[in-house]
């Protein structure tokens, strides 16, 4: 069955995370995405936090499913040859270098515009243009600290705390795939192709907009009423981390199960929602609280709030979390266990759904990757496993027309 990204070429000129997760997103769905690496040593994330000596690491094979690997020298004149000639026949160039690292290749945006006047260039930055850091070098933890979420994350008398979650660089790529395929929208309606640009800091401030939701709201009121320092603590003049609380005005929290004594993560997430009250009330064995003024209404349970999770805990002291939670559905209550990343690689539910996926490599044998989150009526995302450097480097010569005697001559002098 054809996808719906095949016919679109793709350079990846991307390293390490951000570019290489928009990249690898774009190859699930049919792009042809060359993964362009430095001849003998390739993208760094090959070799780093290896668990197998030798062979490319899990950081690397993750990121790059379903890509082809051409190794370039782009210093070299003859790299530069082969680099004009992909460029020309492309429809996009994805990169992540520093600033300025193209113009300094030779690739300015104005000399690409003339050799593919559809090409679409889109970069990963750590700021965007014009920021007073836009030369600051950011990775993940830089990002998520400069995009706000840290300051918001953890427990109020803790320091900021960044998220497992890889809001800086994943996220980041996902922002830039939905830009890529908006440019190339707008170019089969114009025929021009267009710079497109995504900066780690605005895309984890993206994810944090109920944050700057809540300090306009602080601002103007002095409180937060849906934060667990709310009312018997104080607040200052900015957005307090609000521990596990939720951050949709429904009120939840972290708590223990039968076991959590040994397993760090017997726990369940727990959320009181208002139309949920009488079900909680029903399944905890505590009916009179249903139309108890002091606990009908969120308002008024808002002063108690810990001391009912307490109730709550002490209803859970004897079931493991997923007991507790096979009952709570039962009500209709949101809530869910505390997964640890070996009870999700584990899952059978993610396996079926192609949410996590067995992969074969051709070194390591077979290893587990993420598939593809969003899933789709009509095609079926098949994940492939990562090419070994360079791999198809003569399958992408041959295919821009260089002999077999010119290929050869490339790898002697070390251009490819």
């Amino acid at each position: 069955m054809s996808k719906p990204l095949e016919g679109i070429k793709i350079i990846d000129f991307t390293h390490v995370q951000a570019g290489p997760a928009c990249t690898q997103l774009l190859a699930w769905f049919g792009a042809d995405v060359i993964k362009v690496e430095r001849p003998g040593a390739g993208d760094v994330t090959r070799s780093q936090l290896r668990d197998i000596p030798g062979v490319d690491a899990l950081y690397f094979t993750m990121l790059n499913s379903n890509k082809r690997s051409l190794t370039l020298d782009t210093k070299k004149p003859e790299g530069k040859e082969i680099l004009t000639k992909l460029i020309k026949e492309s429809d996009v160039l994805v990169e992540n270098f520093g600033p300025g690292a193209l113009d300094r290749m030779g690739f300015t945006w104005e000399h690409i515009k003339e050799l593919n006047p559809g090409m679409i260039v889109a970069s990963v930055k750590g700021f965007s243009d014009g920021h007073h850091y836009e030369d600051l070098k950011v990775y993940e933890n830089v990002a998520q600290c400069a995009g706000g979420a840290a300051s918001t994350t953890g427990f109020d008398d803790g320091p900021p705390t960044v998220s497992a979650a890889a809001l800086g660089d994943s996220n980041t790529g996902m922002h830039l795939a939905i830009g890529i395929l908006t440019a190339l929208r707008a170019r089969d309606t114009t025929g021009k192709g267009q710079k497109v640009a995504v900066s780690m800091q605005d895309s984890v401030l993206n994810l944090c907009r109920v944050k700057l939701r809540d300090q306009q709201r602080l601002d103007r009121v002095g409180y937060l009423e849906e934060y667990p320092q709310y009312p018997h603590g104080t607040f200052s003049d900015v957005v307090p981390r609000g521990g596990n609380a939720g951050g949709g005005g429904q009120p939840g929290w972290v708590l223990k199960c039968k076991g959590w004594e040994t397993d760090p993560n017997a726990y369940i997430y727990f959320t009181i929602q208002g139309h949920a009250w009488a079900p909680i009330c029903k399944a905890l064995g505590k009916e009179e609280w249903i139309d108890d003024p002091a606990y009908m209404t969120a308002g008024a349970r808002q002063d108690k709030i810990f001391a009912i999770f307490g109730t709550i805990e002490d209803w859970l002291k004897d079931k493991t979390k997923f007991e507790a939670v096979d009952i709570l559905r039962k009500f209709d209550i949101p809530c869910s266990p505390v997964l640890s990343m070996k009870e999700i690689a584990a899952d059978p539910s993610l396996r079926a759904s192609g949410t996590i996926a067995e992969v074969e490599h051709k070194e390591r044998g077979t290893y587990l990757t993420v598939g593809s989150p969003i899933k789709f009526s009509d095609m079926k995302v098949d994940i492939k496993g990562s090419p070994l450097l360079g791999e198809h480097t003569d399958e992408v010569l041959e295919s821009l027309g260089y002999s077999s005697k010119d290929i050869a001559a490339l790898h002697e002098k070390q251009v490819v």
